[in-house]
């Protein structure tokens, strides 16, 4: 639990998540310690302003760039929103491709659905993935999705490098 992890970091006390990741992606969350900050960056997040890039390795070979603009239902809030995922090639590794990918809008599993909807599964998708089984050389073990990079409207960013298993992956289906 992310609020347990921050309360028992010393130079962490106080700040609480402004967003969230699903429970099976990696990177960057960000956080504040004031309310008053924690309430700016949900402004940002609430007005597209925050620029969100995350790296997810697929199944399947994926065009140089794409815009993925699909809506996707929601079901808590009972109607179909629109959604849009911009993705860009950063490598092809055989019968994979790892891609940087944008969110636009901020959907539930969004990046996920929306790669899975161009028959690019992530790699370790248990629930919008492949619709057959995969070898994966260097299998990390779980979702392969990363919240690389953000952006804020203030001019600061903040990168998260990739986990060790992640790394491991990628060293070996490069070969």
């Amino acid at each position: 639990d992310l609020c347990a992890w921050l309360a028992s970091v010393e130079e962490l006390a106080g700040a609480l998540p402004a967003h969230r990741l699903d429970a099976p992606t990696s990177g960057l969350v960000l956080c504040a310690r004031t309310p008053e900050r924690r309430a700016r960056l949900g402004e940002w997040l609430a007005d597209r302003e925050v620029h969100k890039i995350y790296l997810a390795l697929v199944i399947g070979r994926a065009r140089k760039k794409g815009t993925i603009r699909r809506p996707l239902k929601d079901p808590r809030r009972k109607q179909t929103l629109e959604a849009e995922t911009r993705y860009r090639l950063v490598e092809a590794l055989g019968g994979f491709s790892l891609l940087r990918v944008e969110p636009r809008t901020g959907r539930k599993h969004q990046i996920r659905r929306h790669l899975h909807g161009l028959g690019l599964p992530v790699v370790g998708d248990e629930r919008w993935g492949p619709r057959r089984r995969v070898r994966v050389p260097a299998w990390p073990g779980r979702l392969w999705l990363h919240a690389w990079r953000v952006e804020l409207p203030d001019g600061a960013s903040f990168e998260a490098p990739l986990p060790p298993e992640l790394e491991a992956n990628l060293a070996a289906l490069r070969g």
